[in-house]
């Protein structure tokens, strides 16, 4: 098992208020690089969207915990299969976050894909704490 850590955000809002955006996958797309998306489609509760033209990637929200954790796992078609955990806590009126990919990936395509996945997860944590500071 192969396991990605972002890096630790603090983001200027509520651990709720993280949870209730994190958990409509219709704003997932605010968290990824446009220039390497297409392709995207959610109906809340799900996404799917394509990977610089070439890979499609899909998660479904699973057993989250309120202002706690937010769990959503890859979907059929997606090339590996893989859980993706956003931890949430709260101190001050700030939420830490920090995303966790588990994934079932082969040595020969994991030397391939954990540096980019690792600076994909980097820039989405990035991403939600200027969503907060816009909003």
């Amino acid at each position: 098992m192969t396991k990605i850590e972002s890096k630790k955000v603090s983001v200027p809002a509520s651990a709720e208020d993280v949870f209730k955006f994190l958990t409509n996958t219709d704003n997932i797309e605010k968290l990824l690089p446009k220039d390497k998306i297409s392709n995207w489609t959610s109906d809340g509760k799900s996404c799917s969207f394509k990977v610089q033209s070439a890979y499609q990637i899909g998660l479904a929200l699973s057993d989250s915990t309120p202002s706690t954790s937010v769990k959503y796992k890859s979907t059929s078609g997606t090339p590996f299969p893989f859980d993706l955990n956003v931890s949430l806590k709260e101190t001050d009126g700030k939420t830490e976050a920090q995303l966790l990919c588990e994934a079932e990936i082969n040595m020969f395509l994991e030397m391939m894909v954990k540096g980019p996945l690792k600076n994909l997860f980097d820039y989405m944590a990035d991403k939600l704490t200027v969503q907060f500071v816009t909003a």
